[in-house]
């Protein structure tokens, strides 16, 4: 990442959950800047029965879409002899990048990332394919949007939902707690967000001072910065500016934070 512009020791927010936020802290401090970690989402893996299930059903599987390492990594912590299990013929797709190094580690390859890493972009891709007919497997939490599952099969996959993971709130809030008094004092310089639930969350968390906290990100003096579209929407509906890269990843939304901060 480029060194002409730094972050001066300003302090940035990371709200990710704390196995993913490492990368971030790193980029952070790389470039003269303090990083805050302060997860408003925790990743639970989850042997559910539907993952369970998907599991049974990967001999028969003609896709395969992680939309995030978490569903990954939880497919494999459950069902270690999945690879083995996958149908031989069986193509991979994945939301992006970061997905797709994971993949790799398990002895997978990537057959198709799109250019736009959202389930929008997905959906692009697919609609040059004839689905019909053809069986989908979708590791994920529950939490997530419908708009994957739900559009490939309006093109007429089958898929097969499968719950790998849970996100839910901090078991301990304490820490997101003072992360909101510090933002309403304005003692932080700007705050990241990489998912729609680490923006509600916060919010949720927030409790009694909500109001006060929307007002505080509101003024503009806390750049506040998202990973991409979806994310931002929930800030958008909050009336919260936010700034967000051309490129969805987390190393180009903290590059765009840092020249945001430059200016």
């Amino acid at each position: 990442m480029s060194q002409l512009k730094g972050f001066n020791n300003k302090i940035i927010a990371i709200t990710r959950p704390l196995e993913r936020a490492e990368a971030a802290a790193k980029i952070v401090e790389a470039n003269g800047g303090v990083p805050l970690v302060v997860p408003t989402l925790e990743l639970e893996a989850y042997p559910s029965e539907s993952l369970m299930d998907l599991c049974y059903k990967a001999k028969n599987l003609d896709w395969l879409i992680f939309t995030s390492p978490a569903s990954l990594e939880s497919l494999f912590q459950y069902c270690e002899d999945f690879k083995e299990k996958l149908n031989p013929k069986c193509k991979v797709a994945v939301i992006g990048p970061r997905t797709g190094r994971v993949l790799n580690e398990y002895g997978l390859k990537t057959d198709l990332v799109p250019e736009d890493y959202t389930a929008e972009g997905l959906l692009e891709e697919f609609k040059e394919m004839n689905l019909q007919g053809i069986k989908i497997g979708v590791p994920r939490t529950f939490k997530a949007r419908d708009v994957l599952p739900e559009g490939l099969k309006k093109m007429g996959a089958t898929v097969f939902l499968a719950e790998a993971y849970k996100s839910t709130k901090p078991k301990d809030t304490s820490k997101v707690e003072l992360l909101v008094d510090d933002l309403i004092k304005g003692n932080i310089d700007a705050i990241t967000f990489t998912s729609p639930l680490t923006v509600t969350n916060l919010f949720e968390i927030a409790g009694d001072k909500r109001n006060q906290l929307i007002e505080s990100l509101k003024e503009g003096d806390i750049i506040v910065a998202a990973i991409g579209p979806i994310t931002q929407k929930p800030l958008d509906d909050l009336k919260i500016t936010s700034i967000t890269p051309a490129k969805y990843t987390v190393k180009d939304m903290l590059q765009e934070l840092m020249e945001e901060m430059g200016q």
